[in-house]
Formats: C-alpha cells, structure tokens, sequence
C-alpha cells in the first residue's frame, strides 16, 4: 500500500517554448507501465489535435494563443503529458469547442496520479473502516501538503520538483476521505516521536499539530498516540494497515507479516488485528493523546 518512487529529469526546460511572453507550465509526464492511464491521456492528446487542425491552427499559434509554449502543445498531443485543467479550459476556449475540451477535465482528474496512489485512493474510497499504525512518521492522510512536500523533497535519489507536486496533490487527493457520507470509520495510532519532529520547519510544524488535532476531534475518527517509553509492542516490526468493506471482505497489510504482501485471508486478517488491538490498548487513549499533542503544540 505504499507508493514506488523513481527519479526522472525534469522536461520543463526543453518543453519551452521560444517565445519570450510564453508561459509553458509543466505538465505531468505519462508513465509508460500505466496502460489505462496511457490510453486515456493518448485520447485527449488525439482530440485537442483534432480541434486545433479542424480550425486550421498550427501547434505554434495555438501554444501562443493559449500561453504554453510549442514544445508542450506537441507532447499533449502525442499523449506524453498529462494536460493541467486550465491547459483544457484555455484550449477550450480557443479553439471554440463549446465545452467539449473543457469536458475531457474528468477524464484526465482520473488518471493524474500514478496508477498505485491510484489505486490505494480507490481502496480507501471503497472502504467502510480502516485501522492503520504507524511505526515511522504521520500517516499520509493526516498529512498537511508542507509536511508531505518536505517528506517528498527529501527523498533519495531525488524526485524532480514537478513530481513532488504531483506526489503532494495526490497524496492530498486522498483525504477527500474525510468529507465521505456515510463516514467511514477511522482510527489511526502514530508514534510520539512523529509528533516531535519539525519536517518542514517551526511554522510546518505548528500546522501539522494544528491538522492532528483538527482531525482527532472528527466523530468518526480515533487518533492514539504511542508514548516513546512504551517499552516493545507488535508494531515494532512496522506499519499494519487494516481496510473493511460494505460487503464483509477486507485487506490488510503489514512490513513485518506475510512478506510485506497485502492479505485477504481470515486467518492472516486475524492476526494483523490481534497485533493492532495489542498497539491501541498499550497507546494513550484518545483524550490523552489530543492533549499530548496539543501539549507538543504548546511547546513549539
């Protein structure tokens, strides 16, 4: 359930277009092993081509007339980048499809994000309850987009800058989670340790326990905090993620359980409970964990 990374040289200054007032905001690039993604994104590029030839437009003065440089038009076109909605809103109105580019925004939201933040969201989404620990850092749905920004900054070898903002807008995709209804039940267990250090700096700091309290207070969400001088727990091993569905089924993963590999069998499920249980019942209860960190707060 966790995301791959992989480093790539960012394109934007060969995308560039020569003209001096152009604008040529960085796309996405396309992930050639996502297959679904691919086609969809070859299919927008393909219609946007199709609109521009049917108005007798060259690339150059569509690029111009939009405000994106040449090299970009060319790479959406050919199904390379991932066109940002406000590509399609512009390109909408200048070629006059009359919303029909504009329209291709749905399409495109689907497949923004890498194929597996993809598909951990649409678990998430399908999800009735779910029971995650933490043993290293905040879960990414408690993340504010600095503290996930600085998490991403920081990884080896290095994420281009436009991917950490791909990452970042993903990662914060996901916790649309919280505004669901029904709500989903959540209940989440994170080391004291995450709480203690500044990822991002003071003022990132300050809002990530800002964040942890605001979503602590949630009705349908229970956060618990694992004091450092805890002595040994199950979780020691690493993080255990538990996911329950509307029909019964469910999925658990843990990196210290069955290789690392997700789980749906009952027995195996039952285990990955039994250790979470183990970890809520040694970590501070709710209330003493909302105070502890609103003590952290106070001490920043």
């Amino acid at each position: 359930m966790h995301v791959g990374s992989g480093a790539r040289v960012s394109t934007g200054e060969a995308d560039a277009g020569c003209g001096s007032g152009e604008t040529d905001e960085p796309g996405w690039e396309v992930d050639p092993d996502d297959e679904p993604g691919a086609a969809v994104v070859a299919t927008v590029g393909r219609q946007i081509k199709a609109w521009r030839e049917s108005v007798g437009m060259r690339a150059g003065e569509f690029g111009a007339a939009i405000g994106y440089g040449e090299g970009l038009v060319y790479k959406v076109e050919g199904g390379k980048r991932i066109p940002r909605p406000e590509f399609l809103d512009k390109a909408d109105e200048v070629l006059g499809a009359g919303g029909k580019i504009a329209m291709m925004k749905g399409d495109v939201a689907e497949v923004r994000y890498p194929k597996k933040v993809r598909d951990l969201a649409g678990v998430e989404a399908r999800s009735v309850e779910i029971a995650a620990y933490v043993a290293h850092g905040l879960h990414g749905l408690l993340q504010t987009p600095g503290h996930a920004r600085a998490l991403f900054e920081a990884r080896q070898p290095p994420y281009s800058q436009d991917e950490v903002e791909r990452m970042v807008a993903a990662r914060m995709a996901r916790q649309a989670i919280f505004d669901r209804l029904p709500a989903p039940a959540l209940g989440f267990v994170q080391e004291e340790s995450a709480l203690r250090r500044p990822i991002g700096g003071v003022a990132e700091w300050r809002r990530q326990l800002g964040r942890l309290l605001e979503i602590g207070r949630l009705r349908n969400v229970t956060l618990q905090v694992m004091p450092t001088h805890r002595e040994a727990h199950p979780g020691m091993d690493g993080d255990i993620t538990v996911l329950k569905f509307t029909d019964g089924t469910a999925v658990g993963r843990s990196q210290g359980a069955f290789n690392g590999r997700p789980v749906t069998d009952a027995k195996q499920l039952r285990i990955l409970e039994l250790r979470y249980g183990i970890i809520r019942a040694e970590a501070l209860n709710p209330r003493e964990s909302l105070a502890l960190v609103e003590k952290v707060l106070g001490e920043t």
